[in-house]
Parts: C-alpha cells; structure tokens; sequence
C-alpha cells in the first residue's frame, strides 16, 4: 500500500482519476512481473498472446485478421509477432489452398509444448497477484461494470 500513496494522491485526484492511475500502474506491475515470467522462454507477453489465440483455434487454422482481432493490446503489430514466432518455429504460416489472398496461421507442436510449460508458472504468478478467488471475482464484476459504462461513453 505503501507505493499506492507515491502514484495516488487522493488530496488532487477525483476518486474517477485515483482509480485511473491506480489501474493503469496496477497493470504495469502486472505486466513487469509477467515480462520477466515469460522472458526465460523467450516470449513477449504479446507473443505469448498470439501462440493462446492460435491454441484455442488448433487443430484448425487462424487468419492474420482474427488473430488481430483478438489481440489483447490492439496496437501489436500481429503481421510481425507472427513473423517472429514462425523464426523460432511456434507457428506455421501457408497460404489457404482455397483463397490464395488468405493466410492460415496454425500453433506447431513446439508451440503446444512450450504453452504447457510455461501455464503452470503463468497461473501460479496471477493467483499469487490476485491474492485469493474472491477477489478477482470482486475485481472481474467491478472491472466489467466500469468497461460497460466506458464502452457507452467512449462510442457517444
């Protein structure tokens, strides 16, 4: 709690600005703690996030389209993470037999392997963050309810 009060000044923030700043510094400590988690394997959390989308498409295929349109941080250039994870031979890219403009991206079995070694520390950091299941279900319902409202306000 301690450094929660050098980031948040309740004294010149609104409550709406203190829970801002406190949500975007709580994901950069998440994010800090989950680069160095998946540094080992040589992943970027971004990485990491391509190779998820393609697992839960395996045994079938992915377009490039639908991998972005998944992404969790929408700025990620998934042309270029796809680029990177096929050097290391995560994924395989073909042109689709039926439609040479389509690409079908698929997770190789290095891929799957690599996943299922990293998951156990994944989970073991993010219940560790989280602290206990009431929590982050306290989180989860709080954070839906803020991105609903926000989703109306941000499309007016």
């Amino acid at each position: 709690m301690e450094n929660k009060k050098v980031f948040i000044s309740q004294a010149d923030k609104s409550p709406a600005e203190a829970a801002y700043v406190n949500l975007i510094y709580t994901t950069g400590h998440f994010s800090t703690g989950f680069a160095h988690l998946l540094k080992p394997f040589g992943l970027s959390e971004q990485q990491y996030n391509v190779l998820r989308i393609l697992r839960d498409a395996h045994p079938g295929p992915c377009t490039l389209s639908a991998v972005s349109s998944r992404m969790i941080d929408k700025m990620s250039n998934a042309t270029r993470l796809v680029d990177k994870l096929l050097l290391k031979g995560l994924v395989t890219r073909e042109l689709c037999p039926d439609n040479r403009r389509k690409v079908d991206i698929c997770i190789t079995e290095q891929g799957l392997e690599l996943l299922y070694r990293i998951e156990p520390e994944i989970n073991k950091f993010i219940n560790n963050m989280m602290g206990s299941a009431e929590k982050a279900k306290e989180l989860n319902e709080i954070l839906d309810q803020v991105r609903n409202v926000s989703d109306v306000n941000v499309m007016s």
